[in-house]
């Protein structure tokens, strides 16, 4: 069976997905904060660097066990911000003989739409807008049956807003306030409508953790997370009672992964900004994201 390999590199995971699609062999994901301290050096940290190659060197284990015919590998918001890139670059050929593509945002949203929209399992109300929060860029996709009909990427995203305005452990409440000024003023020069949105879909890491707080689950379940419908004033409770919390006080959820719980509450910001200007009442959240649009391009 010839399979196909999708990555995909943020600035705080990189993930795999190997399969005969529908069919998938494997899903895995590493949080190596590859975007540390980019927004404000411009560079990849050489420690960032060392767990990104370390990860990828894990994946390459995996590959070598499955005939992989296609591999495309796709990097996003810390990639597009150093002035390093190259030699990260380097680093993926030599590991997996693929150079990485940088995705402009309109591809990023669009392969983010595609690997959203594919994964429901009853069709949704029109327009969908699909919510992709990353670490360093936050993407918005309005469309239809038929595709993305406006799309928006902003430069905001957990890991730098977490690195830019909630410092403090926990956030004072001027650097809450700080960090969703910063939001809302990226969201007003939005042009994605996204109040004309029917359904609302969440992809990635923030919102589905997010996800899982909501729903209260003992530990992290993808079963019950993926297409999980939950009520948006749900979400504002959770993150503002979140955001309030100390880092180790956070870690007390049975979900929370351990790379992800300081930048948490900066991506539930921008989560519960983006749903206060929507009219839907619901979320729909999405285990497939733009690696299963990647996936799904070499098919």
């Amino acid at each position: 069976m010839s399979e196909v390999a999708a990555f995909d590199c943020g600035t705080n995971t990189i993930k795999l997905l190997v399969g005969d699609l529908p069919e998938v062999s494997v899903r895995e994901s590493r949080i190596v904060r590859l975007g540390q301290g980019v927004d404000a050096t411009g560079r990849l940290a050489d420690e960032a660097l060392a767990r990104a190659f370390a990860a990828i060197d894990e994946y390459g284990a995996i590959l070598a066990d499955h005939d992989v015919s296609r591999v495309r590998f796709c990097a996003t918001s810390a990639t597009r911000d150093s002035a390093n890139a190259a030699t990260f670059a380097q680093g993926v050929h030599d590991r997996l003989g693929v150079w990485p593509e940088v995705l402009s945002g309109d591809e990023e949203a669009a392969l983010s739409y595609d690997g959203a929209i594919r994964n429901l399992r009853t069709a949704p109300a029109s327009p969908v807008l699909v919510i992709d929060i990353g670490g360093g860029s936050t993407e918005l996709i309005l469309g239809d049956a038929s595709g993305p009909l406006t799309a928006q990427s902003m430069d905001m995203g957990s890991v730098r807003m977490h690195e830019r305005y909630l410092t403090d452990d926990p956030p004072t409440a001027a650097q809450v306030a700080a960090c969703v000024a910063d939001i809302d003023a990226h969201l007003d020069a939005c042009p994605v409508p996204v109040a004309e949105a029917a359904t609302v879909v969440a992809v990635a890491g923030t919102a589905l953790s997010i996800t899982a707080g909501v729903l209260d689950l003992p530990t992290y379940d993808k079963g019950v997370i993926d297409q999980a419908v939950i009520a948006t004033s749900d979400v504002h409770a959770f993150v503002d009672r979140l955001v309030a919390m100390p880092v180790a006080e956070r870690l007390r959820f049975g979900w929370m992964h351990p790379g992800r719980v300081d930048v948490l509450g900066a991506g539930g910001l921008v989560l519960s900004r983006v749903l206060r200007r929507c009219s839907a009442g619901t979320m729909v959240a999405s285990e497939a994201d733009i690696l299963d649009g990647i996936a799904w391009s070499m098919t």
